[in-house]
């Protein structure tokens, strides 16, 4: 990026998107070629405060266990539930079909999630964030994306966590019985 572009980019557009005045002094610094009026200048985009990688990486996190089809199953079971099974797809796929006693908690549209108070966490989702000594275990459709969602849980200080890499697919064929 240019001198003159940044010196735009850092100083001019912020201020005229939150109405800050720019003195005279600070606008003749600017090259005549790149002054334009205000309705021509857009706000800079914001940014998610975390974001996750497009490239997942299949290769198991050394903190995490593998779970398989017959052991969700058994967790499905269990109550009092002595894990957080959670399910990583956007809210379309979850409601068109989802492992039982699962909750959704989406990665790519969410991916601060984790991150979040447990207060907010609760707001935006409508259930109680887990807990960090809690064991979560994580599933998607086809094991990608929980995979980078337990990367992120392990990051934030989750002990205990597991991944389903069979995810929906597996479950909904066995489901099936095919």
């Amino acid at each position: 990026m240019s001198p003159a572009k940044r010196l735009l980019t850092t100083l001019l557009l912020p201020r005229l998107s939150t109405g800050t005045p720019i003195s005279r002094r600070k606008i003749a610094t600017i090259p005549t070629h790149l002054h334009a009026p205000p309705f021509f200048c857009t706000p800079p985009r914001q940014q998610p405060p975390l974001s996750v990688s497009k490239r997942y990486s299949t290769a198991q996190s050394p903190n995490t266990k593998l779970y398989d089809y017959e052991a969700i199953k058994s967790l499905t079971k269990t109550y009092p539930r002595t894990c957080a099974l959670i399910d990583v797809r956007e809210p379309a796929e979850f409601a068109a079909g989802a492992i039982p006693m699962a909750v959704n908690i989406p990665i790519a549209s969410s991916p601060d999630a984790l991150t979040l108070s447990p207060e907010e966490f609760e707001d935006r989702f409508g259930f109680a964030k887990p807990e960090l000594e809690k064991e979560v275990v994580f599933y998607c459709k086809a094991g990608i994306r929980s995979s980078a969602a337990a990367q992120v849980a392990v990051g934030v200080g989750y002990r205990r966590v597991g991944e389903y890499r069979g995810s929906w697919v597996d479950w909904e064929k066995r489901e099936r019985g095919d």
